[in-house]
């Protein structure tokens, strides 16, 4: 395979890199885990934005650039795009579908913090599944209401919010669970698309529990996307030959 430059931050990112060898670059921001056991090169932390990406990718030699962010990373999406561009290589994306709404959900879409806020204010016992954005944001919680958030890591909260640390897959049991003992009446969470963390849903749609959903962020255009591991590891090895 022709020298890869892998940005990772979805679940299917790690299982590319499983299968690459020690030319090709598997990039993460830095926040997780850092996998140890791989054959290709690992880097972890930014570029300097798409500037500081596009003199990387001259300097190493890259030859196509593979974004498997997480969907709401659109600035490093978007960095990515520019710098393929600019470097005059390819640039590809793994981007899996959004989650569908389904008979029995009560999805309701929210642009921004701001509108979050607003539509929360009906409710007592949110759980909050954004990754660490709410932290910023305990100062500001209403007396009548007592958050959860579910992130990689444990963060202190305060006396009207409890952080858990938790790394999917989450099986729906567990959220079940998780809904009974904290008695959650709203739940907020991105569309990643995960499978891995989709039984939340499940257990919303169970308990009538409304689910404010925050709106994916619009991404930028490349030579090919992906919905799928199966097809990119394909079209990967086609790209080799």
């Amino acid at each position: 395979m022709k020298r890869l430059l892998l940005l990772g931050g979805v679940t299917e990112a790690l299982a590319i890199a499983r299968t690459l060898g020690p030319q090709h670059i598997y990039s993460l921001a830095g926040v997780g885990r850092v996998p140890t056991d791989l054959n290709c090169q690992v880097r972890v932390g930014g570029y300097g934005g798409a500037e500081g990406l596009t003199q990387f990718i001259k300097d190493q030699g890259i030859e196509l650039l593979l974004d498997a962010t997480h969907p709401y990373a659109a600035q490093i999406s978007q960095n990515a795009a520019i710098a393929a561009r600019q470097s005059g290589i390819p640039c590809w994306a793994l981007r899996r579908p959004a989650w569908q709404a389904q008979a029995g959900d009560d999805w309701r879409e929210v642009s921004d913090w701001a509108e979050l806020i607003e539509a929360l204010k009906p409710f007592k016992r949110p759980l909050f599944t954004l990754g660490r954005e709410p932290l910023q944001h305990l100062d500001e919680i209403p007396p009548e209401q007592f958050w959860t958030l579910r992130a990689l890591e444990v963060y202190p909260g305060n006396e009207r919010c409890e952080v858990i640390g938790a790394r999917g897959p989450f099986f729906i049991e567990d959220e079940r669970a998780l809904f009974e003992r904290r008695q959650i009446d709203v739940l907020i969470s991105k569309n990643s698309g995960s499978s891995a963390t989709e039984p939340k849903l499940e257990v919303a749609r169970e308990r009538g529990v409304p689910v404010l959903i925050l709106k994916r962020p619009v991404l930028p255009g490349v030579e090919r996307e992906f919905l799928t591991l199966e097809e990119t590891l394909e079209a990967l090895a086609a790209f080799s030959r």
